[in-house]
């Protein structure tokens, strides 16, 4: 009993030590690109959403028709998608800041 209680205090241990190096690593992220991020919009989004963004398979994302939502709802759409829809999670693409950024983008229609 002693031994596995030493082995899971070393093993908090070490986790602890590794994690501490969490934040460093994300701060080191790279600036948002609101060129690239326009881009990805307009043509990986503008594949299903129209590429004027007026709708297609998915549908209108123009801000004058997501008057009904907020920034942290499209941002969780876009990092999580819609389940038993065609909209598909962002999250293993992009950061969770770059979609708060294509969530403000959609809702003004410009760079935030």
């Amino acid at each position: 009993m002693a031994k596995t209680r030493a082995f899971f205090t070393q093993l908090s241990v070490v986790a602890a030590v590794s994690l501490a190096h969490v934040p460093a690593v994300f701060a080191d992220a790279p600036p948002i690109d609101p060129d690239a991020l326009k881009r990805l919009v307009h043509q990986d989004c503008g594949s299903c959403h129209g590429l004027t963004l007026k709708g297609g398979l998915g549908p209108d994302i123009r801000p004058e028709t997501l008057t009904h939502f907020d920034a942290e709802t499209l941002e969780m759409m876009i990092l999580d998608g819609i389940p038993d829809t065609a909209m598909p999670p962002w999250r293993p693409l992009i950061t969770q800041e770059e979609a708060r950024w294509i969530a403000d983008y959609l809702l003004t229609g410009d760079a935030p």
